[in-house]
């Protein structure tokens, strides 16, 4: 059975609207990688030297990034040599196949839940990055599963960013916790844990300032932004999100590592997958950084937020492939 019908095949108990999304969502990276590489099978029938660094090329076009490239480079080597392939269009199941491998990882991205009381979850990331649409998102996300949500307006220095929350808060249906712009951040994080606690409320969604990730004050307005919250709820926060913006690629990583060092960063999320040809920077991400991939933002929609799922990805990405391969299959009657 090969890979793409497998890949359909475990896919097709997942819900109709979610796959859509992933493959309405990557069709920019769809035309900008899988086609490009589709070509360059149709191009190129023979698999030599030539092929391979072509290939690379539009690996490395993609943002998977230049290590994980050289691994993969190298890995479909071994597995021409392996099976003996001759033919170019046979590498590109294997090719899928190996990127929903390093897509995986070995550890879960599901989101940790405090079972006995309030989730705290903390976004960081630099500004412009799409964090606090991501938190109204995710707010929308958990109403929509019947909990309780609280907002905490943390990013008391950036002009309109309480504003912006409190917006999201009203589309959504949730009450946002805020004081004066420029006040301490972590006295709103104080004033919103004892509101969450007095109303009952099953999840708390803090926004934090964005200022670049150099400003060392910054990180020490996280650490006690973090004191604050443990000594009031002491094994919060449950999540650490570091938003990323998928379109500034090479640089999402770079800031992330930067961030993700100091900051106790348990998951990401990526914004902006629809607006970038460069889908590939998820798989350079998962591979350069030890950290899960929790949500994917794949549209402008509230429900567009999606969790991250890497066959969902993979379908989105090859959807072309897969579709042609059924009719291919069809029409030799199989």
């Amino acid at each position: 059975m090969s890979f793409f019908k497998k890949l359909k095949d475990s896919i097709a108990s997942k819900t109709e609207a979610v796959t859509k999304q992933f493959k309405d969502g990557l069709e920019k990276s769809r035309k900008g990688f899988v086609e490009k590489v589709a070509d360059l099978v149709i191009r190129r029938k023979k698999i030599d030297e030539e092929f391979f660094e072509e290939l690379e090329e539009i690996l490395i076009g993609a943002d998977v990034g230049v290590n994980t490239v050289m691994t993969l480079i190298d890995e479909l080597r071994s597995e021409v040599k392996k099976r003996r392939i001759e033919d170019a269009a046979e590498l590109q199941p294997i090719l899928s196949e190996k990127l929903t491998e390093l897509l995986r990882g070995d550890e879960d991205n599901e989101m940790r839940l405090n079972p006995d009381g309030i989730s705290v979850f903390l976004f960081v990331g630099v500004n412009g990055v799409g964090k606090t649409t991501t938190i109204g998102k995710l707010a929308h996300h958990y109403k929509q599963q019947g909990k309780k949500v609280l907002l905490a307006a943390g990013d008391t220095f950036r002009a309109g960013a309480i504003e912006q929350l409190e917006v999201w808060g009203e589309r959504v249906g949730v009450d946002v916790v805020k004081q004066q712009p420029g006040s301490d951040p972590a006295a709103v994080m104080y004033d919103a844990v004892q509101a969450a606690k007095q109303r009952g409320v099953d999840i708390l969604l803090c926004d934090t300032a964005g200022r670049l990730q150099n400003k060392s004050n910054l990180m020490e307005e996280l650490n006690k932004i973090y004191r604050v919250i443990q000594r009031e709820i002491p094994d919060a926060p449950h999540e650490v999100l570091m938003v990323l913006d998928a379109t500034t690629g090479q640089n999402a990583l770079s800031q992330a590592k930067l961030f993700g060092e100091k900051s106790g960063v348990t998951g990401l999320v990526l914004t902006k997958l629809d607006g970038t040809a460069k889908g590939g920077i998820v798989v350079a991400i998962r591979q350069e950084l030890s950290l899960p991939v929790k949500f994917v933002g794949l549209g402008e929609k509230m429900e567009d937020l999606q969790k991250f799922d890497s066959e969902q990805f993979v379908h989105g990405l090859f959807a072309g492939l897969i579709q042609e391969e059924e009719e291919a299959a069809e029409t030799s009657g199989e």
